[in-house]
């Protein structure tokens, strides 16, 4: 895989999400408390499939930062606001990629079966819905109009990136512009929404507010930049998903865009014949796509894009006092960045 010239080697290696998992591990396991009794119900299926994505080794990052920025923001710990929108934020994501699995039709989530090949379509549809009301009512217990409004409108904002998405699928005429807006709303949505809701619990200034929630934003480009390269350069461990499943999907990501854009006309309709026909989509086209991405860049720069956004969001961060919570969270940028080489 190609490796960002800008990326020091340096700290390559000495990226670690260990930092921030140390600074909230006390709120996290907290938060991990409250996900499971609120995953609880009579309904047995239920807590069996919510359960099943749980438990599946997800990093929670988004819940990390969420209780991050609030430590950041001066938030009193003692309080449980933090630890019940962080609780939110992860009943949210849990809900989407239950419901992503399905309209992607993957098999796989985090290197296990996902549920909808445990349970059906129908049940992990309906057990997202069930965490997205959860979430909803613990939003509401926190008392805050101002974070429910935030994390709300990120519910909306994260649906209309999934049918963006659908709407851009196997069009070989998408832009790199309806790819970034794809990526902002389907998961830079969360990350901003995240943490925002720290400061906001914090009764932080605008100035601090606005500030977490850039560093989030471009925290969610960033990653989700590196997620579409690896599809086409990492291994399944990293993706947590098959190699290739957005090859598979016909998704149009940035390395294919990149590649599209630069092919001569030969490998153009390459890409039209497997991407938008639908037609030979098999392991060897996968490698001669791979093959394509490579020679045209289009994975260096990709990564580089990622890069680009990572640092912006390290930027954001400048208006706060050094300390471990910052130090935390530049270094989460830094591993999300990391992965990708």
């Amino acid at each position: 895989m190609s490796v960002v010239p800008s990326m020091e080697k340096t700290k390559e290696s000495q990226a670690s999400i260990q930092p921030l998992v140390e600074l909230v591990k006390q709120d996290m396991g907290r938060v991990n408390e409250l996900i499971l009794e609120k995953a609880g119900s009579d309904v047995e299926m239920i807590p069996e499939v919510a359960k099943h994505l749980i438990d599946s080794g997800g990093k929670r990052l988004r819940p990390m930062l969420t209780l991050a920025s609030a430590n950041l923001c001066g938030y009193d710990s003692a309080k449980d606001g933090h630890i019940k929108l962080a609780m939110a934020v992860e009943f949210m994501h849990t809900a989407t990629l239950l419901h992503d699995d399905v309209v992607d039709e993957s098999d796989m989530r985090r290197g296990k079966l996902a549920a909808r090949m445990l349970w059906g379509n129908q049940a992990s549809v309906l057990v997202g819905d069930f965490l997205l009301g959860q979430a909803f009512r613990v939003m509401v217990d926190v008392g805050s109009i101002r974070a429910l409004d935030v994390l709300s409108t990120a519910a909306c904002v994260i649906a209309e990136g999934e049918v963006l998405q659908l709407s851009v699928a196997q069009n070989m005429k998408t832009s790199v512009e309806q790819y970034m807006q794809v990526i902002r709303s389907k998961t830079a949505a969360l990350f901003a929404s995240a943490c925002e809701v720290g400061p906001i619990l914090a009764g932080s200034d605008e100035a601090s507010i606005v500030a977490m929630r850039n560093y989030g934003l471009e925290l969610g480009n960033a990653f989700q930049l590196i997620d579409d390269a690896l599809d086409y350069g990492g291994s399944a461990a990293e993706l947590g998903k098959n190699v290739g499943d957005d090859f598979r999907e016909g998704k149009i990501t940035l390395p294919v865009i990149l590649a599209y854009e630069r092919g001569n006309a030969d490998e153009k309709a390459f890409w039209k014949r497997v991407m938008e026909e639908r037609k030979d989509v098999t392991d060897g086209a996968l490698d001669f796509a791979m093959g394509l991405i490579d020679k045209s860049d289009a994975l260096k720069d990709t990564l580089n894009q990622a890069r680009a956004h990572g640092e912006a969001a390290i930027k954001a961060l400048d208006i706060f006092e050094d300390g471990a919570s910052k130090s935390a969270l530049i270094n989460a940028v830094e591993f999300c960045i990391a992965r990708g080489h």
